[in-house]
């Protein structure tokens, strides 16, 4: 039998393969990846510097640990150049040398890559990334080289805020400037975005919404200037880019697989084509795009028995979010998209308890700020209707 074979080393792929090892040890796994292959938690990036942790020590094993561990082929430094699916084959390239690489089961966790803005300047390209570790390191080794600590990050997310928040809670001049007119616009109804707000000024946390940046560029000093568009000009030593990520879609497409936001699946992670399947934050299934690291667990947990032989629908329970900034303490649960919610607030002395309720009184997300309402996420979460109900 042809193996196993999973495209990225991301989380999603080292996940599958250690779930799908937990019930079978035997299954030829081969893993294919464009990088070293190091497996570590993409999460710890954006709070590394609180904890104390440098570059050297996030990684929880290089590809020779994970191989061995796994018992599983590891091909690192290698591109997926095409994929034939009638023939069940992929082209593969390594060190500029071509070959064939069959297999039985073919999983696509080729994750996201960064939205990039079209931004005008000498200095455009000085502009830093962070979705692998790989771009952590090279960040954080500009970062420590700077005599001054002024950082503008590009883009009020989940990830922007995670960064700035941890960035200046190690000494850091932060600045954010974001499009829309308020901290995480797209989890946040405004009157808790408000509050989210305050509190991380009040750590020293700048904010410019409403508009966006147009230029960075280089002076003399090797200080940046970054232009925006609404006539400010601000001077920072690193520019920082979150503006979120684009699930990667063009292996896919190339094969003929359906994608719309992302690569399209069913309950059991099946694309359009047959004997491939995507997890991660590449993966949209059922229609929903979930790039946070339950989805993945419940992902790989389910497909790992379905590549087991027992069709194992993904079942996904209400799974908030915990946001990485400590001087705001927050945790969301966003009611889906399609449906229409009133909110319901619960103010503490700390913080606050926003419910996001349906025409029927049925909880459908929420939002808890502040220490006191984050202790209500567990009791929250249990009357929040499953995102995708379990199969029997």
């Amino acid at each position: 039998m042809d193996p196993i074979v999973i495209i990225g080393s991301g989380m999603a792929g080292y996940t599958l393969a250690r779930e799908f090892r937990k019930l079978n040890t035997e299954q030829e796994l081969v893993m294919i990846c464009a990088d070293d292959a190091v497996n570590y938690a993409k999460p710890t990036l954006s709070n590394a510097l609180v904890g104390n942790k440098s570059p050297e020590q996030i990684p929880l094993g290089d590809a020779q640990k994970m191989a061995t561990q796994l018992n599983m082929q590891i091909e690192t430094f290698t591109w997926v150049k095409e994929i034939h699916p009638e023939q069940h084959e992929l082209l593969i390239e390594k060190d500029q040398q071509s070959r064939k690489q069959k297999y039985s089961k073919l999983i696509l966790a080729v994750g996201a890559n960064p939205v990039r803005l079209n931004i005008a300047g000498n200095a455009s390209e000085d502009i830093h990334v962070v979705n692998s570790l790989i771009d952590y390191r090279t960040f954080r080794e500009n970062l420590s080289s700077r005599k001054d600590k002024r950082v503008v990050i590009l883009g009020a997310g989940l990830i922007g805020c995670e960064f700035a928040n941890d960035l200046q809670h190690t000494g850091h001049d932060v600045t954010v400037i974001d499009l829309s007119s308020q901290p995480l616009g797209r989890l946040l109804p405004q009157h808790v975005a408000s509050s989210f707000q305050h509190k991380l000024e009040q750590a020293g946390i700048k904010f410019v919404f409403n508009t966006t940046v147009e230029q960075v560029n280089k002076i003399e000093n090797d200080d940046y200037v970054v232009s925006l568009a609404n006539g400010k000009v601000l001077e920072a030593d690193i520019v920082l880019s979150a503006i979120g990520l684009q699930p990667n879609l063009e292996l896919a497409k190339a094969a003929q697989i359906q994608t719309s936001r992302g690569i399209v699946t069913n309950g059991l992670l099946e694309t359009s084509q047959p004997d491939i399947y995507a997890v991660g934050d590449c993966a949209e299934v059922n229609g929903t795009l979930l790039p946070y690291v339950m989805p993945i667990m419940q992902q790989a947990r389910a497909l790992a028995k379905t590549l087991n032989g027992e069709h194992t629908h993904v079942h996904y329970p209400a799974m908030p979010v915990a946001v990485k900034t400590p001087a705001a303490p927050l945790t969301v649960l966003p009611a889906p998209l399609d449906i229409e919610v009133s909110w319901e607030n619960e103010e503490f002395e700390d913080g606050l308890i926003a419910k996001a309720v349906d025409a029927s009184g049925t909880l459908r997300g929420f939002v808890l700020l502040g220490p006191t309402a984050g202790k209500q996420r567990l009791n929250l979460a249990k009357q929040v209707p499953d995102l995708i109900p379990p199969q029997v």
